[in-house]
């Protein structure tokens, strides 16, 4: 780039180049496209608050259980059906349970699992001690009833003869226990806290989602109800509800706003199968000590609910920052029509498609496809083609027969400068001699006989060495155009190259001696500006042989030396 080669290119501003095409069609698409992405940055702006800077909330919980039952002649309170868990920010209420009773430990025959049924004692192994078993075989096979004989077992005697949760379940009643959540929040980027308990908490309110939403005493019946469940059904083998709290905080200044949101679903899976363990329930026992000095326990397997608390939610507050990164983004969106649009006249281009000549226009007005950087590059026009050869290789043979890429040819407008030219022509041929208006002539023009190169087609070229030099101003074998009256008007002609002087340079001195260097080089550049039909090809466009010693002839050097094309 040439900002890397000047320091004055540092300011310089450099921006793109935009082709606009005049049609109603695209021009609704593209504003339809950007209504849509305008209306879509908006929505999500308000609705996501994106603007906002955010943090993700800490948070504590504690929970109170309050409610009296009484079942099987047997006052349950808090002490009895609440157990402390091991887990964070959950409580476990009994719903059922199973009790064995005056458990001493001794040998008794094991409960008949399919593992413990034996008919004599070598079914029995001593040590033996399966998962399943509630203690470790002696080796005997002992009755368990009249019907059936089991494996004595080592254990808590007698062992537990129930397998099946009571139904219906013990604590149904327990749907009307309430339950306190306490819980406490923080969001350390805005060094904000907040509690779900507010200054004017009614201790008697119940939570109810449309009348109390805030409330945060609630109903165990009007949780599970919340999550879509029966609590009679549950409370026969247990299961695990979830109770959510999500704090969605707006911390901005006039729009504060920072309330819990509670929601209620079923963690553990209710379809599962006896096989694997439907519900929630464990085993837990009481000790106790005989007069006699030995232990005693009660065995209790205790079906029940588990609440797990979730506490989880976002803090914002507006940040500049924030809205400057959103804005940026979102503004790559409206990049989109113009995707659109471009992709849409590209496809008719393609030769998959069906042929459209006015969006073939468009698209040749907007692309335009240019070369790589090369080593070596050359452009080469013949008089009796079209088009421009492109030549980026290393030239190991006459520059004549190699064969390179094909590039259309931009045609010039010469037109205003002729009419300017004819209009003027006996005024810039007055600043001059008569004679200095007429090529001049070398003794070696007027003899046309010299060795024809073998390259050379139309007859007028000279032996020249440097395979880069070795060009006719044809393909096939014709008439040299230097032959044409067109190239003696618009390239040998010193009123036409005097007039192309001062039109560049107004105050230039056409009467200084030796001008033939500028006629020379200024009549280079009209051919090329002829024949290739754009200035950019100037430094890499190659001019025949026979035009070029044609226009030594007619400007020649001093010396006759002539440095010729330097190759880079």
């Amino acid at each position: 780039m040439a900002a890397c080669c000047s320091l004055k290119n540092v300011c310089e501003y450099e921006t793109n180049k935009v082709v606009r095409i005049r049609s109603i069609y695209y021009g609704s698409l593209k504003w339809a496209i950007h209504t849509a992405v305008f209306l879509y940055v908006v929505i999500v702006l308000i609705a996501d608050r994106r603007y906002q800077k955010k943090d993700s909330v800490i948070s504590s919980v504690h929970t109170k259980v309050k409610g009296v039952s009484q079942a099987d002649m047997r006052i349950w309170d808090t002490a009895e059906y609440t157990i402390p868990m091991q887990g964070i920010d959950s409580f476990f209420v009994i719903t059922n349970t199973i009790v064995t009773e005056n458990q001493i430990q001794g040998l008794c025959p094991e409960y008949p699992i399919a593992k413990a049924v034996c008919s004599t004692d070598s079914s029995c192994m001593k040590g033996r001690m399966d998962p399943q078993s509630n203690g470790i075989q002696t080796g005997k096979c002992v009755k368990y009833n009249t019907t059936i004989k089991t494996c004595e077992v080592a254990a808590w005697c007698p062992v537990e003869s129930v397998k099946s949760a009571p139904v219906p379940a013990l604590l149904r009643s327990a749907e009307n226990f309430t339950v306190l959540i306490k819980n406490n929040i923080h969001f350390p980027k805005f060094n904000y806290t907040a509690r779900n308990i507010s200054p004017e908490f009614n201790i008697s309110c119940t939570y109810n989602k449309i009348t109390a939403p805030y409330c945060p005493i609630f109903r165990l019946g009007d949780i599970l109800h919340a999550a879509g469940e029966n609590f009679s059904e549950v409370a026969v083998q247990g299961g695990i509800l979830g109770i959510e709290i999500n704090w969605d905080c707006i911390l901005d200044n006039w729009l504060h706003r920072c309330k819990p949101k509670y929601g209620f679903r079923r963690l553990d899976d209710k379809r599962a199968s006896e096989a694997l363990y439907p519900g929630y329930n464990f085993r837990f026992a009481k000790y106790y000590k005989q007069a006699d000095g030995k232990e005693e326990r009660t065995l209790i397997k205790a079906y029940g609910i588990r609440f797990d608390i979730l506490v989880f939610g976002t803090a914002g507050q507006f940040n500049f920052f924030e809205l400057l990164v959103y804005v940026g983004s979102a503004l790559s969106y409206f990049g989109l029509a113009q995707f659109v649009v471009d992709s849409l006249i590209k496809s008719y281009t393609l030769p998959c498609f069906k042929s459209n000549p006015v969006k073939e226009f468009y698209y040749q007005k907007k692309c335009e496809s240019v070369p790589g950087p090369r080593w070596t590059l050359l452009y080469v026009s013949f008089v009796d083609e079209s088009h421009i050869v492109m030549i980026d290789k290393m030239l190991k043979t006459s520059l004549q027969n190699i064969k390179g890429e094909i590039i259309p040819r931009h045609i010039s407008n010469i037109t205003p400068v002729l009419k300017l030219s004819l209009q003027h022509l006996e005024e810039v041929a007055s600043l001059g001699n008569s004679e200095e208006l007429q090529p001049l002539q070398r003794k070696e023009d007027a003899s046309s006989s010299h060795k024809r190169p073998a390259w050379c087609v139309c007859g007028k070229c000279l032996v020249a060495q440097p395979y880069w030099e070795q060009l006719c101003c044809r393909r096939k074998a014709g008439p040299c155009i230097t032959t044409s009256a067109l190239f003696s008007q618009l390239v040998l002609s010193r009123s036409m190259l005097q007039f192309v002087l001062l039109y560049n340079d107004p105050l230039l001195d056409m009467k200084t001696e030796n001008f033939n260097k500028k006629f020379r080089h200024c009549a280079y550049k009209q051919y090329i500006h002829w024949r290739f039909g754009d200035e950019e090809l100037e430094q890499r466009a190659m001019i025949p042989n026979c035009c070029r010693w044609k226009i030594r002839n007619a400007f020649p050097s001093e010396n006759g030396e002539y440095t010729g094309f330097r190759k880079k």
